[in-house]
């Protein structure tokens, strides 16, 4: 089959398109004919050895995908050849096969088409998990997003809504703060125009907001965390703008909380969690509520490119590789 590979630890244009043995599933794993793979952040960090887990190399990058599952593992019960999934990979994602564990595989509605499958697993589930089990995101509150119009923000959005929440979208320019309002955000902020804070407190009559998901971090965590009401919790999801330093002193002056989420340790953690999550985000996925956002698509040999064009923030949305 064919692949993408990584080799040695370094630059994603140093990745390369193979002919490789295709895989085969464990006792406790399927097999799964790849439709479709979203390109994450995380790619371009595993790729240079800097994600929180190192594959052996030489692996295949690509952390979720979805498509059809063409055989079963020993024992395997909870599955079936021909249905349709979407899965969380430990990697693998960009080729034509993959193996996923069945604890991170889910059947998918009927509705649902592959592009839009396989933007759930990281992207919609990640930011569920924040908001719910570690925000505790309740209808009535304030939420602030930053990053809200790309592919982990995009999805926050829209979640705080159908939460029932006053989300408030936190972007880089007003092209960003469309896509966000698109997807229902209640107000907008241009961070890189006017003061984040200023303006959050214009929005909310100097009280703050109750919940901030920061996928960004580096400079904006200071003003974020500075924006949050009396008890108000910030949610760290990722470091596309570096990697920042919390106060402690800050915290306890307004009884605030800085909360890590990842994903990854509640597939560990707390499946049932996870697994309730997932069926909150199907449910809304029929009702129309969410609405996922593939701005562009590529053929598994422009796998480089599609991984580019979200390094250098130049996208909305999700951007989908069709092996």
């Amino acid at each position: 089959m064919r692949a993408i590979v990584c080799k040695d630890w370094g630059n994603v244009e140093d990745l390369t398109l193979e002919d490789v043995p295709p895989p085969t599933a464990n006792p406790d794993e399927v097999l799964i004919d790849v439709k479709a793979a979203a390109v994450n952040f995380a790619d371009s960090l595993m790729v240079a050895g800097r994600y929180q887990t190192k594959p052996d190399l030489p692996f295949t990058p690509g952390l979720e995908a979805s498509g059809v599952i063409v055989a079963c593992g020993d024992g395997v019960t909870n599955f079936h050849p021909g249905e349709r999934v979407m899965a969380m990979l430990a990697h693998g994602g960009y080729a034509e096969q993959a193996t996923a564990s069945t604890d991170d595989v889910f059947v998918i509605p009927d509705q649902m088409d592959f592009n839009d499958a396989a933007t759930f697993p990281v992207s919609y589930i990640s930011s569920d998990v924040a908001l719910r089990w570690q925000g505790r995101l309740a209808a009535g509150e304030t939420l602030l997003v930053l990053g809200a119009a790309g592919g982990v923000g995009l999805t926050a959005v829209e979640i705080g809504k159908a939460m029932g929440a006053r989300v408030i979208a936190a972007a880089s320019s007003s092209e960003k703060l469309a896509v966000a309002r698109d997807h229902g955000a209640d107000e907008c902020i241009n961070y890189a125009e006017d003061s984040l804070k200023e303006q959050v407190m214009a929005l909310t009559d100097n009280r703050g907001v109750d919940v901030c998901f920061d996928p960004v971090g580096g400079d904006l965590f200071d003003s974020a965390l500075s924006s949050l009401a009396w008890g108000g919790r910030i949610l760290v999801v990722g470091f596309v703008g570096g990697i920042p330093q919390i106060p402690a002193n800050r915290l306890l002056v307004k009884n605030r909380s800085a909360l890590g989420c990842s994903l990854r340790h509640y597939r560990w953690n707390e499946p049932d969690k996870l697994k309730q999550s997932v069926a909150a985000l199907f449910e809304w996925y029929k009702m129309g509520k969410l609405s996922p956002l593939v701005t562009h698509t590529y053929s598994l040999e422009d796998t480089i490119d599609a991984i580019e064009l979200l390094t250098n923030r130049r996208a909305f949305g999700k951007i989908i590789v069709n092996p």
